[in-house]
C-alpha cells in the first residue's frame, strides 16, 4: 500500500499538543483582583453545597436522626471541608481543588447503619449517636490507608507507571461516571432544574458571544446569576402554593422550605447570631468493628484512585503542567489527614476531591489557588453561623443537578483531551481506550442493577463487610476503567519501542520527577520554604 504524500505547507495540520491548557484567564499562581476573587470563592462555596446537603439528607434519616441532627451534620461537613481544602491547597497538591463529601463512602456507611447491633435500639436519637460513632471508628481506621500510601511515597511509584493513555478513562469517568446525578436529578423537579440547566448554558456560553460589554462577568459569574434567578423562581412557586397538593416527594425536591435545615439549624440567641462551632468527638467516642473497618479501608482506596484522576483534571484546568507523581502522593497523604478529621468531627462521610468544583474551574476559566482558599473561608464561616449556612443549603437540589450537567461534562472532557498526547492511529491505543471505557461503564451497571433487584450485591455472604469489600469497588466507574486501562497499558507490547510514544509517555517524562521541570517547582512547591524540610522527588 502506497504511503500518503507529505502535506503541503499551506494544508491544515493537526493541532499540536499543549503541556499547559491555553485560554485560562488566571492560572494556579495568578490570583484575580480581590473583589473578583471573593465573589468567585463564594461561587465555589455555593457549588459544593449540593453534595454537602445531598449526602446527609440520604444518610441521617436512616441513622435515626431528625432535622436538627441533619443540620448539625451539614455544618460539620462544611467546617471540615473548609479545613481540608485549606490543607490541600497549602500543603497537599497545592491545586485549586475543594475537598468535600464523597458518594463512594455512602454504601459502606449504609452498611454500618443496617448492622444488626443497632437494630434493637428503640430511641432514634440514641441509634443516631451509636451509628455515627460506628462510622467514626471505621473512617479513623480507613484514613491510615491514604496516609501510609501517600506520605510513604508508595502511591508515587504506582502513579509513575500511569501514562496519558491509561489516564484518559480514569479522568474521563471521574466526570462522565456521575451522569446519574445530572439529568435524573433535574427531572425530580423539572420546572426548577431545567431552567437552571438552560440558563447556565445561555449565561456561560451564549451571552458572552452576543454582548459587547460584560462578557467576562456573565461567563465567570454565571452560576451566581442563574442560581439567584431560579432560587427566586422556586421561592415564588413555593409561597404561591404551586406544590400545595403535590406528592411529598415532589414537595421535598421542589420547595425551598422542605430540606429541614433552616428549622434544624441554631437560630438567634440574645438578638445576635448564635455561633455553633463543631468540635472533635461531639457525638461521643468512636466505636470499632473490624469488619466495618476493612470495608471502609477498601472504600478509602477507591476514593484515593478517583481523587488521583481528579487531581490530573484539576491540573489541566488550572493551566499547570502535569502534576508530578510525588505531588499526587503528597496530596493523597493530606486527603488521608482529611479523612482522619472526618472521623474526629463525625461527618458520617469521607473526603475526596469535589468533581463539580473542578468543572467550575473550566466554566469560569479561572484556576487560581487563592479563589479556592477564599471559598474554604466561606465554608468555615457559614458552618459556624448555622442559620445562614442552612439558608443557602435550602436551594432545591434539582438546581444543583442542573449545574452538574455542565460541570461533570467539563471534567469528562478534560480526560478525553489527554488523547492529544497519544497515537490515535494505533490499534493498541484503540483497544485499551475502548475496552477500558466499556468495562468501566458495563461492570458497575451490572453490579448496580443486581443490587437494585436483589437488595444486595452479586457477592452475598453472611459477612456484610466482606460483601462491601468486593461489591463497592466494582460499582465505581472510574476505578474499574482506570484499573483495566492501567493493567493493559503496562502489560501489552510494552517492550516495543514505538509503544512508548503511542502511550504518550514521552510527553510526561519530564514531569515524572519534581525537579526535572522548573514549572513543577513554580506550581507545586510548598509555601514558607517548607520544601527544604519536606523535599519532593
Amino acid at each position: 500500500m502506497a504511503a500518503a504524500p507529505p502535506p503541503k505547507a499551506d494544508e491544515l495540520q493537526p493541532f499540536p499538543p499543549k503541556e499547559q491548557l491555553p485560554g485560562v484567564a488566571f492560572c494556579i499562581t495568578s490570583p484575580p483582583p480581590w473583589p473578583e476573587a471573593i465573589l468567585l470563592g463564594f461561587q465555589h462555596f455555593v457549588v459544593m453545597l449540593g453534595t454537602t446537603v445531598i449526602i446527609p439528607s440520604a444518610l441521617v434519616p436512616q441513622m435515626g436522626g431528625g432535622n436538627e441532627e441533619k443540620a448539625r451534620v451539614v455544618q460539620t461537613i462544611l467546617f471540615v471541608a473548609g479545613i481540608n481544602t485549606l490543607f490541600q491547597t497549602l500543603f497537599g497538591t497545592r491545586l485549586p481543588v475543594v475537598m468535600g463529601g464523597s458518594y463512594v463512602f455512602v454504601g459502606p456507611t449504609i452498611s454500618i447503619v443496617l448492622a444488626g447491633r443497632y437494630s434493637n435500639e428503640a430511641d432514634p436519637h440514641e441509634k443516631f449517636l451509636r451509628t455515627m460513632r460506628g462510622t467514626q471508628g471505621a473512617l479513623l481506621v480507613a484514613s491510615t490507608i491514604q496516609i501510609i500510601l501517600g506520605f510513604s511515597g508508595l502511591w508515587r511509584n504506582v502513579v509513575k507507571l500511569l501514562s496519558p493513555l491509561a489516564a484518559v478513562p480514569l479522568v474521563s469517568l471521574v466526570g462522565f461516571g456521575l451522569y446519574e446525578l445530572g439529568f435524573p436529578g433535574v427531572a425530580k423537579c423539572v420546572e426548577v432544574g431545567l431552567p437552571e440547566l438552560l440558563l447556565l448554558v445561555v449565561f456561560s456560553q451564549y451571552l458572552p458571544q452576543v454582548l459587547d460589554f460584560g462578557k467576562s462577568v456573565f461567563s465567570r459569574f454565571s452560576v451566581l446569576f442563574t442560581v439567584a434567578i431560579v432560587w427566586l423562581y422556586a421561592y415564588i412557586l413555593t409561597i404561591g402554593g404551586a406544590y400545595k397538593n403535590s406528592p411529598p416527594k415532589t414537595q421535598v425536591h421542589c420547595r425551598v422550605d422542605r430540606s429541614g435545615l433552616i428549622s434544624g439549624a441554631p437560630w438567634l440567641w440574645n438578638n445576635c447570631c448564635r455561633i455553633s462551632v463543631p468540635y472533635p468527638f461531639q457525638w461521643g467516642a468512636p466505636t470499632f468493628d473490624a469488619g466495618e473497618a476493612f470495608a471502609m479501608m477498601m472504600t478509602s482506596f477507591i476514593a484515593l484512585v478517583e481523587s488521583t484522576g481528579a487531581f490530573i483534571g484539576a491540573s489541566r484546568y488550572a493551566s499547570a503542567t502535569m502534576i508530578p507523581p510525588s505531588i499526587i502522593s503528597r496530596g493523597v497523604g493530606w486527603q488521608g489527614i482529611g479523612l482522619l478529621l472526618d472521623s474526629f468531627f463525625g461527618t458520617a462521610n469521607g473526603t475526596s476531591v469535589s468533581v463539580e468544583n473542578i468543572g467550575l474551574l473550566a466554566l469560569t476559566r479561572i484556576g487560581s489557588r487563592r479563589v479556592v482558599q477564599i471559598s474554604a473561608g466561606f465554608m468555615i464561616f457559614f458552618s459556624v453561623l448555622g442559620k445562614f449556612g442552612a439558608l443557602f443549603a435550602s436551594i432545591p437540589l434539582p438546581v444543583f443537578a442542573g449545574m452538574y450537567c455542565l460541570f461533570f461534562a467539563y471534567v469528562g472532557g478534560v480526560g478525553l483531551s489527554l488523547l492529544q498526547f497519544c497515537n490515535l492511529n494505533s490499534f493498541r491505543t484503540k483497544f485499551i481506550m475502548g475496552f477500558a471505557f466499556f468495562m468501566g461503564l458495563s461492570v458497575p451497571q451490572y453490579f448496580n442493577e443486581y443490587t437494585a433487584v436483589a437488595s444486595y450485591g452479586p457477592v452475598h455472604t453472611g459477612a456484610r463487610w466482606f460483601n462491601d469489600m468486593i461489591n463497592v469497588p466494582f460499582t465505581s466507574k472510574p476505578f474499574v476503567a482506570g484499573l483495566v486501562a492501567y493493567i493493559l497499558d503496562n502489560t501489552l507490547q510494552v517492550k516495543e519501542s514505538a509503544v512508548r510514544k503511542d502511550r504518550g509517555n514521552h510527553w510526561w517524562e519530564k514531569f515524572r520527577s519534581f525537579k526535572k521541570d522548573a514549572r513543577s517547582q513554580e506550581f507545586y512547591s510548598l509555601p514558607f520554604n517548607l520544601n527544604k524540610f519536606f523535599p519532593s522527588v
